[in-house]
């Protein structure tokens, strides 16, 4: 599958992800959870469902071994850090808005999103 056909499916699967990270994440805001913990605990779960769907939909390899999964713990390690640091991040800085919790999500999300495509494309999943 070309690029263009990942890029389509990695931005389903994302959309998939992104709904479970956010309802995850507004959930224990509501539940009255500290947002750090609760972006941490919502990117998990998004995480392990965009991994499960990429590997199997968008780059189609079953398997792997531990090789692969080594890749995908170090790329999401720092894609963790990454996410939940930018969202700690415009939560202070962004004024007192509506959505503005919302907002945070999304900008840390694109950030991660972006990275992920790219490590997983040329380095996870890659062919072999």
């Amino acid at each position: 599958m070309g690029l263009r056909g990942q890029l389509a499916r990695f931005v389903g699967v994302g959309v998939v992800s992104a709904l479970v990270d956010f309802g995850v994440y507004h959930l224990l805001l509501q539940l009255g959870v500290v947002a750090p913990v609760a972006k941490g605990a919502s990117f998990v779960l998004g995480t392990t469902t965009a991994y499960l769907l990429n590997r199997r939909f968008t780059f189609t390899r079953s398997g792997g071994g531990t090789g692969r999964f080594a890749g995908f713990v170090l790329l999401y390690g720092t894609t963790f850090a990454l996410n939940v640091g930018v969202n700690t991040l415009a939560l202070a800085l962004l004024p007192a808005m509506p959505l503005r919790t919302s907002a945070a999500w999304v900008l840390a999300q694109g950030v991660a999103t972006v990275v992920n495509f790219v490590m997983l494309r040329t380095v996870v999943f890659r062919a072999r």
